[in-house]
């Protein structure tokens, strides 16, 4: 009896292997939510310089207390407003003449942040931050205590887009769209939220209160799906 080739019984036992790759169709999908939002942070900062260290903590001491004050008077509660302690660093300044670098004085920070979670004292708090002697205020940054909840609607309005995409390219193919393979989720990282809409702080100060108004917020996530294909 022949014995066969090592190498041709090491075929033999290999599977058949299929020159079809399986057919499939991928896709990406795309959603947004608009809401309204009904909280804000307001970071604001308080700046002194003086050639006395005790005169710059001074005014930064007064203008937090009053600030303190104001924000009493709104009713926004202890626990929304947060503050750090005041940074001071002496300044220096160069001179021609005697080609060296001499001290000027001392310049004293201090920030406060306020989460507000009533919009309708925002004018109010930054026109009266002002009025206190606070001479940095950074936008206010817009949210929504239900992002999560418009976080996933976005979600699921991208997997349902993605599907429609898959449908309408099986369609113009004339083939079947077939069962789902896999689904990737990107929720979008918002990119900076919606600040007050330009030109919303009137110039004169007696309306300029009533004319803070809150954008919407874009909620947006976006996912890749691959669906099989199947006989139409």
């Amino acid at each position: 009896m022949r014995t066969l080739p090592l190498i041709y019984l090491l075929l033999a036992a290999l599977p058949v292997m299929s020159d079809e790759a399986p057919r499939g169709i991928r896709v990406s999908g795309s959603g947004s939510v608009d809401a309204l939002p009904d909280r804000a942070t307001v970071v604001l900062g308080i700046d002194a310089r003086n050639p006395s260290l005790a005169a710059a903590r001074q005014r930064v001491a007064r203008v937090a207390r009053d600030f303190l004050d104001l924000v009493e008077r709104l009713g926004i509660p202890d626990r929304s407003v947060t503050s750090t302690g005041a940074n001071l660093r002496p300044e220096y300044r160069w001179d021609n003449e005697s080609r060296e670098q001499r001290f000027v004085g001392y310049q004293v920070q201090r920030q406060l942040v306020v989460q507000l979670e009533d919009l309708d004292l925002l004018g109010e708090l930054i026109e009266g931050a002002v009025d206190s002697g606070v001479n940095q205020v950074s936008p206010p940054q817009l949210d929504s205590s239900r992002r999560k909840d418009y976080e996933r609607q976005a979600l699921a309005a991208a997997a349902l887009d993605a599907r429609a995409n898959a449908e309408v390219l099986a369609k113009s193919l004339n083939a079947g769209l077939g069962e789902l393979r896999s689904i990737e989720a990107m929720q979008s990282v918002p990119g900076p939220r919606p600040m007050m809409r330009a030109g919303a702080v009137a110039m004169e100060a007696d309306s300029a209160v009533e004319t803070y108004q809150a954008g919407e917020l874009r909620f947006e996530a976006r996912v890749n799906a691959e669906f099989g294909i199947a006989e139409p």
